[in-house]
């Protein structure tokens, strides 16, 4: 009996040793159909937090991927870049093909293929481009080629599928809502292509709104983003943002505009969940609905506004210019009104206004209360909002619009 007892501690030692042993020696060796090996995930085990993030990332880092694209293109270049001085856009330009690389990140989601990222990572950048090859590649360097499933650009979200076999492990999508601010945040991906780097921070924040402009000149708006500290750079788009557990929280997105440090945002995870389900039941391109566009420049209520305008009510919204053939331009409204109410809610500052339509779609009707510089009275007209466009140009009207500038935001214009 103890003669059996010793053995079969030595078969479990010897199966442990061989464990081991292949762990170290193969986990980089793909298989004779170059994809790559099947990978078990690391134990949550560890006292201290710095031993719960190291495995963290080690149960994770398998299943997070690079992503290649290569775009094709035309662009226009012009003739001679001292008549382009004079003639702007319009001046004479040749056509001329282009070909560029792009990078991103992602990770596996589940046991059929699909990688989700970021719509941005997987979509032409620029007017009269295309994506022509997506290439994934593994930790283990092993490469398969990718197809585009879905995307949903108003959410910045995609999901690529490779036909391979013997996946790393699905990643697992925690539940965001019940974030704390100030727990710890890891991001996996290739910022940068540097392959597998990872940083930490903390949850910083929630439901922050950024307004991100595209290279085609279109601002998207995203909201109830997961603000984080760390370090989000370019490459690590698409990539997750775990949690101690090695739980996607988020999907890593942006930094904020200026290049700011320590602020980064993500997509949070039952974003992700559920936006990720209507592209898998629906795949195809789903772009964003238009933003609203009034036409307007706004700002606050002044002393030097009301001395120019005789506007002696209380509260409000100071209309300072209109963009000629907006809708509001369409609706009569003039530089020197006052908006008081929309949709029957007071307004008294003008950040919450531009909020409130910032909320709003094209095509959206909205009842706006006006006072009238012109008749020195109240009305109520009806807009529909029209389609933001790339460049909204704020030409000054006349018939003694307020000339007093000063205060107002430059990015106060629905």
């Amino acid at each position: 009996m103890p003669t059996a007892i010793v053995a079969l501690v030595g078969a479990i030692v010897g199966a442990f040793v061989m464990m081991l042993y292949a762990s170290t020696h193969f986990s980089n060796i793909a298989g004779p159909d170059n994809t790559p090996p099947a990978v078990s995930a690391a134990p949550l085990s560890g006292g201290s937090d710095q031993d719960r993030i190291v495995n963290a990332v080690k149960r994770t880092k398998p299943s997070v991927v690079a992503i290649g694209v290569t775009v094709n293109g035309k662009q226009y270049i012009p003739v001679d870049p001292f008549l382009q001085q004079f003639f702007g856009q319009q001046g004479p330009t040749v056509p001329q093909t282009f070909s560029g690389k792009a990078s991103g990140s992602g990770f596996v989601f589940d046991d059929k293929g699909d990688i989700v990222t970021n719509a941005h990572v997987v979509r032409p950048p620029l007017p009269n481009s295309q994506v022509t090859d997506i290439t994934v590649t593994f930790p283990n360097n092993a490469r398969a080629k990718a197809k585009l499933i879905a995307a949903n650009v108003g959410a910045d979200l995609a999901v690529i599928r490779v036909d391979t076999k013997n996946l790393p492990p699905p990643l697992q999508l925690a539940d965001s809502d019940k974030l704390q601010q100030g727990q710890w945040a890891i991001a996996i991906g290739e910022p940068y292509e540097l392959q597998q780097s990872v940083s930490v921070g903390v949850v910083s924040a929630f439901n922050r709104t950024e307004p991100i402009q595209t290279e085609t000149g279109q601002t998207i708006t995203f909201k109830g983003l997961l603000q984080t500290s760390a370090p989000i750079n370019p490459g690590n788009s698409g990539g997750p943002l775990i949690d101690m557990n090695g739980d996607v929280i988020g999907v890593n997105q942006s930094t904020l505009r200026g290049g700011a440090e320590g602020i980064g945002f993500a997509i949070p995870s039952n974003t992700v969940r559920q936006v990720v389900a209507q592209m898998l039941a629906h795949p195809g391109i789903t772009e964003p609905p238009a933003q609203a566009f009034l036409g307007v420049q706004l700002g606050p209520v002044t002393q030097g506004f009301r001395q120019q305008t005789n506007y002696r009510g209380q509260g409000g919204v100071a209309v300072y210019q209109v963009v000629s053939g907006s809708p509001a331009d369409q609706a009569g409204l003039n530089p020197g009104d006052v908006i008081l109410r929309m949709n029957g809610k007071t307004y008294n500052n003008n950040q919450d206004l531009v909020n409130a339509i910032g909320k709003l779609h094209s095509g959206d009707k909205v009842s706006l209360e006006i006072w009238s510089q012109q008749t020195g009275t109240k009305r109520l007209v009806q807009i529909t909002l029209g389609a933001r466009p790339a460049q909204a140009g704020f030409e000054p009207q006349g018939g003694g619009g307020p000339q007093d500038q000063q205060g107002i935001p430059p990015d106060q214009n629905p």
